[in-house]
């Protein structure tokens, strides 16, 4: 057995750099045992301008209620740390993270990153996904399983990685992209790009929101870079993954192509 992951301590940033205005955008179904974790790590972040919000699709095991507490706990008088947007219906991943980072946007947010609820995301890198945003002028900064010094769960077995691995590849190639890691979830987005996509007319409600998002951004000319992360497996709770989905995510870069070709007055081939 390998020994567990211990993340490496990421150098400050500048003060006035901590202080920009980042909203983490997290949603939620059933993640009870996981929300509180989550919420304390974001918290404990030396970035004084970091917020998270919680978007909850009225999970039945009091998800949302829990939100609620947290927000409480650590919101301060003129500040607020912690946000809660209550849905109703739910309708997918995809629709949650786009409801999420557009009122993140409104609220005045600069960066909104993208952000699971079940500790699968390295808490821990913001600093440096912020960080690398802020010295490059990248407008999207992906957390990467897939490029040097990346890495994924031991829990994780080969077919599970060959899979996605899969995956990845698929849609990069299906779509003339060079993102490694065009799937993932764990992405910095600045609110020029984010409103430069407009996330309204975003099609995807599954997991297949992360591909559609990257393909979107680079082709309106932003850039897209990539840091690498450890991704590790849910300790607790279910993941969200259906036939559904996972049919979304079969279709979707076929989708984007053909409207793309469309668009420039070309046939996809």
């Amino acid at each position: 057995m390998s020994a567990p992951h211990t993340p490496a301590a990421a150098p400050p940033l500048p003060a006035e750099w901590s202080r920009t205005a980042t909203t983490v955008v997290m949603p939620t179904y059933n993640e009870a045992a996981n929300l509180a974790t989550m919420a304390e790590a974001l918290m404990a972040l030396p970035l004084e301008g970091l917020r998270l919000l919680v978007v909850d699709d009225n999970s039945p095991d009091g998800t949302g209620a829990i939100a609620e507490q947290l927000a409480e706990k650590y919101n301060e008088p003129g500040r607020t740390r912690v946000g809660v947007l209550h849905r109703t219906t739910k309708d997918g991943l995809g629709r949650a993270y786009a409801a999420g980072m557009a009122r993140a946007v409104a609220e005045g947010a600069s960066y909104v990153l993208q952000m699971d609820a079940d500790g699968s995301h390295p808490a821990e890198k913001i600093p440096e996904l912020l960080g690398v945003a802020l010295a490059t002028g990248a407008d999207v900064v992906v957390g990467s399983r897939y490029v040097p010094g990346g890495s994924l769960s031991d829990a994780w077995g080969v077919h599970r990685k060959a899979l996605s691995r899969w995956a990845n590849a698929y849609a990069s190639t299906i779509l003339g992209t060079r993102v490694r890691d065009i799937t993932g979830g764990f992405n910095l987005w600045s609110a020029a790009a984010l409103n430069a996509i407009d996330l309204e007319t975003v099609d995807s409600a599954g997991y297949s929101f992360q591909v559609e998002m990257k393909y979107r951004a680079l082709k309106a000319g932003y850039t897209v870079m990539e840091v690498p992360i450890h991704f590790e497996d849910r300790t607790a709770g279910e993941s969200k993954m259906n036939l559904a989905v996972q049919l979304e995510s079969v279709v979707m870069p076929w989708r984007l192509r053909t409207r793309s070709a469309r668009a420039s007055g070309h046939r996809p081939r």
